[in-house]
């Protein structure tokens, strides 16, 4: 299954730039805990602040109920959370409390050969 998630940067170029090189080396804990839960692929693409992460999990294993506990209790997935939250910035749409926020797909389009 793919979901997208939303999610701004703050709006300083220097942050920005800093932002990227940290997911040239996310922390193999924060990687570790993804493969863990049935997470497959992500892709965070950047437009401007605007940030979209496609994310492909294993429909057999993945429960993002438990996929958010586990984070939510990984002392080192928190530390990496906290630190990304100095680079970020929620949506005007995302609502208190929350970071990525689900985006709906619209339109699909798949060939067929």
């Amino acid at each position: 299954m793919k979901t997208c998630m939303m999610l701004d940067l703050k709006d300083d170029e220097q942050l920005i730039q800093e932002y990227e090189c940290w997911h040239r080396q996310v922390w193999p804990e924060v990687q570790a805990q993804f493969s863990e839960y049935g997470v497959l692929s992500i892709d965070i693409y950047r437009l401007g602040t605007r940030l979209c992460m496609v994310m492909e999990t294993d429909d057999t294993c993945f429960d993002a109920a438990a996929f958010k506990q586990a984070q939510l209790s990984n002392s080192r997935v928190q530390e990496w959370e906290r630190l990304m939250w100095c680079f970020q910035a929620p949506t005007p749409w995302t609502p208190e409390g929350e970071k990525w926020v689900e985006a709906h797909c619209i339109y699909q389009f798949s060939a067929e050969y």
